[in-house]
C-alpha cells in the first residue's frame, strides 16, 4: 500500500484527466437517458424492493453473513412471543432469546455479553440495503424511504419509520441497525426528515394523519435528545459529535472487512505525526495489559514492520482511543475514510458538518411539526435552536480561503484541511448563506468527475474516499444546488450520476452501493477496510428514483 505522501503526489494527475473527459463526457450523458433504457432500470427496481422487504415471517430475514449466518432472534427483555415469530420457530428453526435487560437508552447493555450475537425483533417489514446488509439500516433508510415514496410504497416507508419508533421505545435509540452487535450506537439522525417525506406523501394523497405525526414528533424530540446530551456533545462547542458507547474492536468487523486494524496500526507506525495517541508499543519481553495479539504488529530495529525474518525490538498495539475512533467512525456512516485522521481513528474528536447540519434540519423539522400541531411555543423554541446552531457552525465549519465547509477538531481546536463532499450539506440543509453556496459551486470543480460528485480528493485507498461516489453525496450535491438556484449544475451532475448507474446497470444487470467517479464503472477496488461492492442496492435505487423525478419535472 502505498503511503499517503505517494497517493497524494499522484493525485492530482489523475484530477486532470477527470476534468479533461469531463465536459465531453456531460455532451453525452443526457442522450443515455432514453426512455426505453429509463424504463428497464425503474422496473427492477420496483421488483427489487420485494427483493429486499424483510419480515419477522420471512425464514431470510434472521440470516447474517458478518457472523457465519446467525439464526438468533432476540425480543426486547419482557416482550411477549408474538405469533409470527412463533411460526419463525417452527417453520425457519431460528433460536428465540429475549435481551438480559429493559433498555431506556443507549450504552445500557454490555454487548459482549450477549452470545451468541443475532437479529433484533421489529414490528413491521422494512426493506434491507442488500448484500451482507441483511437487516434494517439508521441512516439508508431515508434514502429508501425516499425511493419507496416516490414509487407510491408509502405503507411500507411508513412501517419503516414505525420501526425506528419501536427502536427508540425498545432498544434505547435508532440504532445503527437491528443486531445485538449495533445496541451500541447509532447513525446519522434522519428520523424527521423520515418522518417528513411520509407524512407529506400522505397529505399529498389526502391523507394527512395529524395523530401520527404528534406520536412520531416525541419519538423525533427523543432521538434529538439523544444527540445533543454527552456523550454525544463535541465539548464546548455547543454542536454535536458521533460517539459509540462500546469499546475495542467491533465484533462484525473481523470477518466483514479482513485485516484493517493491522493495516491501520502498519500506517500508523510508518506515520506517526499522524497518529498520535491511536498506537501504543510494548518492550520485547514485557507481559500483561489488554492487548489482542490479533491486532499488533512487531516492530524491528530497522523500523520495519511485518518482517517476519526480522528481530523485533517491541509489538505494538492499538490503543483504546483508537478503537474509540473506529467506532464512532461508524456511528458516522463513512466507514472508512481519513477525514477524521488515518482509518477515521480521531472520529470522536471532531464536531461535524453532516452531523450538525443535519441537527439543523431536525430542529427545524421539529418546528414545522409543532406548527402543524399547533403549538407555535415550542415551534419557535425549535426555531431558536436552530438559529443558535447556526451561529456556532459559521464560526467553526466555514472556510473563507478553502470555500468550503470543513469538520471542527475540537480536541486540537482547529478547522480539519480534508476536502470532503459534506461541504454540500449545509445547502443541502439550507443553513449556509448565498455567498457561501456561491463559493461552494465556484469549487465544484474539486468534487466534480466524470461520474459525478467524488467522496473526497484524498486516495487513501479506502471506500469513502477518491475515487469512489456514493448515492447520498449525489442527493446532497444536486438538491443542495437547487435550492440555492444553481439549476444547470444541478441537472448536469445528476445526469451524470444517472447515467453512471444506468451504463452499468444495462452491462451487469444490477445496482451497486458506490462507483468509481473517475471511470463512470462499478468496478470497485479497495485496498483497506471493507472491500465488497454489494449489488442491491438500497439508497442506490432510492436516489436513482429521486433523482430521475427532479430532473423530468426540471424539463
Amino acid at each position: 500500500m502505498l503511503s499517503r505522501g505517494t497517493r497524494v503526489r499522484f493525485l492530482p494527475l489523475l484530477i486532470v484527466f477527470a476534468l479533461l473527459t469531463t465536459n465531453s463526457i456531460a455532451q453525452s450523458t443526457s442522450a443515455q437517458l432514453d426512455p426505453e433504457k429509463v424504463g428497464a432500470i425503474q422496473k427492477h427496481i420496483a421488483l427489487a424492493w420485494d427483493r429486499l422487504t424483510r419480515s419477522m415471517s420471512d425464514c431470510n430475514t434472521v440470516v447474517d453473513s458478518k457472523l457465519a449466518n446467525s439464526s438468533v432472534l432476540y425480543l426486547p427483555a419482557g416482550y411477549p412471543v408474538p405469533p409470527e415469530v412463533k411460526r419463525l420457530q417452527q417453520e425457519c428453526h431460528v433460536e428465540v432469546k429475549t435481551l438480559p435487560a429493559v433498555i431506556h437508552d443507549p450504552g445500557e447493555v454490555d454487548t459482549s455479553k450477549i452470545n451468541p450475537h443475532g437479529l433484533l425483533f421489529l414490528e413491521n417489514k422494512y426493506v434491507v440495503p442488500g448484500g451482507p446488509f441483511n437487516e434494517m439500516y439508521g441512516w439508508d433508510s431515508y434514502f429508501i424511504i425516499r425511493g419507496l415514496v416516490r414509487d407510491g410504497r408509502v405503507d411500507l416507508a411508513r412501517g419503516m419509520v414505525e420501526n425506528f419508533f419501536f427502536e427508540i421505545e425498545h432498544y434505547g435509540t435508532i440504532l445503527n441497525a437491528n443486531r445485538t452487535y449495533y445496541l451500541t450506537r447509532s447513525q446519522p439522525p434522519f428520523l424527521s426528515a423520515m418522518i417528513m417525506s411520509v407524512y407529506e406523501a400522505e397529505q399529498h394523497a389526502g391523507k394527512a394523519d395529524k395523530v401520527w405525526l404528534k406520536r412520531a414528533y416525541q419519538y423525533a424530540t427523543r432521538d434529538y435528545r439523544m444527540w445533543t446530551t454527552a456523550p454525544h456533545l463535541a465539548g464546548t462547542t455547543g454542536l454535536s459529535r458521533y460517539y459509540d458507547f462500546g469499546n475495542g474492536v467491533t465484533p462484525e468487523s473481523p470477518q466483514d472487512e479482513g485485516a484493517v486494524q493491522r493495516q491501520a496500526l502498519a500506517y500508523m507506525v510508518a506515520h506517526p505525526a499522524e497518529a498520535a495517541g491511536y498506537f501504543t508499543e510494548r518492550p520485547k519481553g514485557e507481559t500483561g495489559g489488554p492487548f489482542d495479539p490479533t491486532y499488533t504488529i512487531e516492530v524491528c530495529e530497522n523500523s520495519e514492520s511485518n518482517n517476519p525474518g526480522c528481530e523485533p525490538k517491541s509489538t505494538v498495539h492499538l490503543t483504546t482511543d483508537y478503537f474509540k475512533g473506529d467506532r464512532a467512525m461508524r456511528e458516522s456512516g463513512y466507514d472508512i475514510s481519513f477525514r477524521f485522521g488515518p482509518y477515521g481513528a480521531g472520529t470522536h474528536h471532531f464536531a461535524p458538518v453532516c452531523l450538525n447540519s443535519l441537527l439543523y434540519k431536525t430542529e427545524k423539522d421539529l418546528a414545522a411539526m409543532a406548527r402543524i400541531l399547533g403549538e407555535p411555543g415550542e415551534a419557535e423554541q425549535w426555531e431558536q435552536k436552530a438559529k443558535a446552531r447556526v451561529v456556532a457552525m459559521d464560526k467553526l465549519f466555514w472556510d473563507d480561503q478553502r470555500g468550503e465547509f470543513l469538520d471542527y477538531d475540537f480536541v486540537a481546536g482547529k478547522r480539519s484541511t480534508y476536502d470532503f463532499a459534506t461541504t454540500f450539506y449545509p445547502l443541502w440543509t439550507g443553513w449556509a448563506t448565498r455567498e457561501q453556496a456561491r463559493v461552494v459551486v465556484e469549487n465544484l470543480k474539486r468534487f466534480e468527475l466524470a461520474g459525478g460528485i467524488v467522496a473526497s480528493r484524498n486516495q487513501s485507498g479506502v471506500q469513502w474516499d477518491f475515487p469512489f461516489g456514493w448515492a447520498p453525496q449525489q442527493l446532497f450535491a444536486v438538491d443542495g444546488l437547487r435550492q440555492y438556484g444553481y439549476y444547470a449544475d444541478a441537472e448536469r451532475i445528476s445526469t451524470k450520476f444517472l447515467s453512471t448507474v444506468m451504463e452499468n446497470f444495462q452491462r451487469d444487470g444490477y445496482i451497486v452501493e458506490k462507483y468509481n467517479m473517475l471511470t463512470r464503472s462499478s468496478d470497485v477496488k479497495v485496498a483497506a477496510g471493507y472491500q465488497m461492492n454489494a449489488v442491491g442496492f438500497g439508497w442506490t435505487n432510492g436516489v436513482f428514483l429521486v433523482l430521475l423525478d427532479e430532473l423530468s419535472k426540471a424539463h
